[in-house]
């Protein structure tokens, strides 16, 4: 019997077999991508942290390890938030889910590779009537009692590819999912440290506003005394309540701007925001802050997750391809079923109440209509689509990291300024203080100075935050860390 079959569809078999694959080669899309960023020629005396030096041409780096990165920025505190939100994050858990399913489902896929064997066992009571069973009308049946066991097996054969493009898909599938996992993982680790930062910076801003309040209230209470005294009219004690009303309604708006990032911390931390408090921190100077090693190389942008997510879906759309074009050709499926029928459950094993069955069956659409050609069109265009995605994927992920790399670099020439500026503003305002003091300026005058410290004040305040935060989106454009060298087998960033 073997033989017989094997004979049949042998020359079936030769034939479907000299049909070229159903699934098409998948071709890496051309993407132009630069050796270094335009930022990293910038010379030496405008970027602070990089020499100059051209970047090396990219290549595949997804293997390399991103480390924890926020280390660099030696503070524990940020380590501990991280380690909390990473731990009870909610999103960070709805995308492990989701890779938990696209596993299961790679595994779904992977079982129609191999043979399905199954068995079963029942039982029966019927009673026929006399006309089927060929006897006079009238004629008494008895009901009858049957009890059945059957071992069955099934194979399609993967002649076309279809089984093994299904399967190829869903493991892409899953490896999307899994660098999702990873994008949404470096998100939300730069959003903590990013609010961190926007914390400390609201802390040192408020701290900066307090001592002008202070210092608000010092001048009313001075400018008080003198009006009472009779030394200055009431326009100047005016002024300085003024002054001191505006400088107060700015701390609140500072509180407000704290507790609104609080709660977008407590979010990401996993936390209810009416249970979290902040403590204060306020971000003193940027000393602190990791530099970006010189001579980072461009291959690092092909670590981010999201290139990589990218990509997996591309080799998904591609395999779906050969899925939809399997459908179009031949299926060959080998069937066999074995057990036993008796009138008793103990005859069911007896050899001679055995039997089987086995089955081959080809089947092909003939007509469908269009739609299995429709059905390869649509994931053709699926493939385009994804590689249009990809592409952006690419570019955007160079410009993140050319605006980022520019703004640390307009940021530290800011800060070189504002830091003179500070330095002019606190002299100019202690001598208006003096000439004050010493009636040979209007209260105007000192004003003008006292704003002016302020304003400046702020704004170094303000600059130290938005380059910690730069930093984070550098680090986060770059795809999680760097690895400039290796001293002892650890990572270290070059300064």
């Amino acid at each position: 019997m073997k033989s017989m079959i094997a004979k049949g569809v042998a020359p079936l078999l030769a034939a479907l077999l000299l049909t070229a694959c159903a699934t098409p080669e998948f071709k890496q899309p051309a993407v132009e991508t630069p050796t270094a960023f335009r930022e990293s020629q910038t010379p030496a005396n405008e970027v602070e942290g990089v020499d100059g030096a051209r970047w090396k041409p990219a290549q595949p780096a997804e293997a390399q390890p991103r480390g924890q990165w926020w280390l660099a920025f030696n503070d524990p505190a940020l380590t501990a938030l991280i380690d909390e939100a990473s731990a009870n994050n909610a999103n960070l858990s709805v995308a492990a889910a989701r890779v938990k399913q696209a596993r299961a489902i790679a595994g779904i896929a992977a079982a129609d590779r191999v043979p399905q064997i199954g068995v079963g066992i029942g039982a029966q009571r019927a009673r026929s009537s006399a006309l089927e069973s060929g006897l006079p009308q009238g004629t008494p049946m008895q009901p009858v009692t049957s009890y059945n066991a059957q071992l069955t097996a099934s194979y399609e054969v993967d002649l076309f590819g279809r089984v093994a493009a299904g399967v190829s898909a869903a493991r892409s599938d899953a490896a999307t999912s899994e660098a999702n996992y990873r994008s949404v993982l470096l998100a939300l680790q730069a959003d903590v440290a990013q609010t961190y930062f926007r914390l400390r910076a609201l802390d040192a801003e408020l701290d900066t506003v307090a001592r002008t309040v202070q210092l608000r209230e010092e001048s009313v209470n001075v400018n008080q005394r003198r009006f009472d005294l009779g030394d200055i009219g009431e326009f100047d004690l005016s002024r300085a309540r003024t002054e001191l009303s505006t400088a107060r309604a700015e701390a609140i708006g500072l509180q407000r701007q704290r507790a609104t990032a609080e709660h977008a911390l407590a979010v990401l931390l996993g936390k209810p925001a009416s249970n979290y408090v902040a403590g204060r921190s306020p971000l003193l100077d940027a000393t602190a802050l990791p530099t970006i090693p010189a001579g980072l190389p461009s291959s690092l942008l092909e670590r981010r997750p999201d290139i990589v997510a990218a990509q997996r879906a591309m080799e998904a759309s591609n395999a779906r391809i050969g899925v939809a074009r399997g459908a179009m050709f031949p299926a060959l499926t080998i069937s066999a079923a074995g057990g036993g029928v008796g009138g008793a459950f103990s005859d069911v094993f007896r050899w001679s109440s055995r039997s089987w069955v086995l089955g081959l069956l080809t089947s092909m659409p003939i007509i469908d209509g269009g739609r299995n050609r429709a059905n390869v069109e649509r994931s053709e265009a699926v493939l385009e689509e994804s590689v249009g995605t990809y592409r952006q994927s690419v570019l955007s992920a160079f410009a993140e990291v050319e605006d980022n790399l520019a703004g640390l670099r307009i940021l530290s020439g800011q800060a070189g300024e504002i830091d003179s500026a500070l330095v002019s503003a606190r002299r100019s305002a202690d001598l208006a203080q003096k000439l004050y003091d010493a009636g040979r300026s209007s209260y105007l005058e000192l004003l003008d100075a006292q704003r002016n410290l302020a304003a400046v004040e702020r704004t170094a305040v303000q600059l130290r935050g938005n380059r910690a935060v730069t930093t984070v989106a550098l680090i986060r454009a770059l795809g999680g860390g760097w690895e400039a060298g290796r001293i002892g087998g650890q990572a270290v960033a070059q300064n």
